[in-house]
């Protein structure tokens, strides 16, 4: 572009920033359970005012709380994001807000994750993963670009590879997003979906959540029906009654529900969605609407580890300046909501342990 960087001096290569910016799943979840509370608390308020004269000073500062909590929850990931702006340069990939500024060398990239818009496939986040050490050293070291045109055109030019014209669309396949004269050696998917640590409490707390909610519904029936046929409140004062009960019942069978679902059936349909790729070039891990692309260049070592009698996981340790660890997370600190450079759960993990360790004796 000729510009230069006014931080390193180094010419620009590229400049970018969110085109739809979308409020974070982890706070979509917080806005919607503090806007539940706020309701339920209002609605209890105003029953208690009418029908039992209280003041209700508290219960009304606390439901207009939760109602800002809400609305700062989904509106300011958005007003944050609206100023941000991307700029790569000859060896730098900077991420800056005003005088605030990130930065992380290209060079020492380890990996990128994609995710691409569900509901635009053309757009989504690209985030690059150094590794770093493990132990007490280890630690995050990550630059997101969230909601990039074409994240998988923009890791290329990361990469300095010149971008294919099949990239851009994130419904396409991953096998045909390939660079160019590339090739894949190898695929496979996962064969199971282990019980982990994380994923045996998650089903714990999940029957301790169905059997709570249980008896929470069994317990605001009787008082319920009480009110509803005393005709003391009025109809409306006992509707918001009724709405109130209904909204904490609803809330507490809802947050159990959704351990159940994370601790039984996400994990089945990661399985079933998720698709590895080894590349002469790269590896490559696909999972529903987010990509996992690793240059091999970038492996130190490979290590095989058993989890049944036939399946292995592949852990893949990195290297870079510096650096040589699994993940940002460190060697083992796996993650199972996140994509990790880890082949889980394969029948044939010594052919892809030979075709990678091929690479470093070549």
């Amino acid at each position: 572009m000729g510009n230069r960087d006014s931080l390193f001096g180094e010419t620009i290569l590229w400049t970018g920033k969110p085109l739809r910016p979308r409020t974070p799943t982890s706070f979509r979840i917080a806005a919607i359970v503090a806007a539940v509370v706020s309701a339920s608390t209002l609605a209890f308020a105003i029953v208690v005012a009418r029908g039992l004269g209280a003041p209700i000073g508290g219960m009304l500062a606390f439901s207009c709380w939760c109602a800002l909590l809400s609305i700062g929850a989904w509106r300011v990931p958005l007003w944050w994001l609206s100023k941000v702006e991307y700029v790569i340069t000859e060896k730098h990939v900077i991420w800056r807000r005003g005088r605030l500024r990130r930065t992380i060398d290209r060079a020492s990239i380890s990996y990128a994750h994609l995710r691409w818009d569900p509901s635009d496939p053309s757009v989504g986040d690209l985030v690059l993963v150094r590794a770093v050490p493990t132990g007490a050293l280890r630690r995050t070291l990550r630059l997101a670009l969230s909601s990039v045109e074409a994240p998988d055109r923009v890791w290329a030019m990361v990469r300095g590879i010149e971008p294919s014209a099949a990239l851009g669309d994130g419904n396409r396949p991953l096998g045909q997003r390939l660079d160019p004269m590339e090739r894949v050696i190898w695929t496979s998917r996962p064969l199971s979906s282990p019980w982990t640590v994380r994923r045996s409490v998650t089903a714990a707390l999940a029957g301790v959540l169905v059997l709570a909610s249980i008896e929470a519904t069994w317990h605001a029936i009787a008082p319920t029906r009480k009110v509803i046929a005393l005709h003391t409140l009025g109809p409306w004062v006992t509707s918001l009654f009724v709405a109130g009960m209904s909204l904490g019942v609803l809330l507490l069978v809802a947050v159990a529900g959704a351990f159940v679902y994370n601790a039984l059936i996400h994990p089945i349909l990661l399985k079933r969605d998720t698709r590895y790729f080894v590349t002469d070039r790269r590896v490559l891990i696909q999972r529903q609407n987010e990509e996992l692309v690793l240059d091999r260049s970038n492996i130190a070592y490979v290590i095989s580890a058993p989890t049944s009698k036939s399946l292995q996981d592949v852990f893949l340790v990195l290297d870079g300046p510096q650096a040589r660890a699994l993940a940002a997370s460190g060697a083992f600190g796996r993650k199972v909501d996140e994509l990790q450079p880890v082949l889980s759960s394969i029948d044939d993990a010594d052919t892809v342990n030979a075709i990678l360790s091929a690479k470093k004796a070549a």
